[in-house]
């Protein structure tokens, strides 16, 4: 009885640790584009430059979906983000209020659904 009362003590501080830790702009990214995504890459909305890829996976295949973490503190709403397949074809989409946005559904059209 102890050491299951001491496992669920820890499983709740290491949840509560992950919680506090996530940036206020995370989201799910939902790939409905009909293609293999190989690289994903977020920027500032005001920015001339693409950061580093953060596909936290090696591929995002069509129908998956994927978590995309923010560091903490990070303060920035609106983003844009552009995809990648393997033969570095790349869609771009912009203005996404990710301090409002919880889910980013990219479709085959081009376009994209969020809530």
């Amino acid at each position: 009885m102890r050491r299951s009362s001491c496992a669920a003590a820890l499983l709740f501080v290491l949840l509560a640790a992950s919680c506090a830790f996530a940036g206020a702009q995370d989201f799910v990214l939902v790939n409905k584009t009909g293609v293999e995504i190989y690289a994903v890459y977020i920027a500032p909305s005001d920015s001339e430059d693409w950061e580093e890829d953060v596909l936290a996976v090696e591929t995002l295949p069509s129908g998956n979906s994927v978590k995309i973490n923010f560091a903490p503190g990070a303060d920035v709403e609106y983003w844009d983000i552009r995809v990648e397949d393997s033969d570095g074809n790349a869609l771009e989409w912009y203005d996404f209020n990710l301090l409002e946005i919880s889910r980013i559904t990219l479709l085959k059209n081009g376009e994209a659904k969020y809530e």
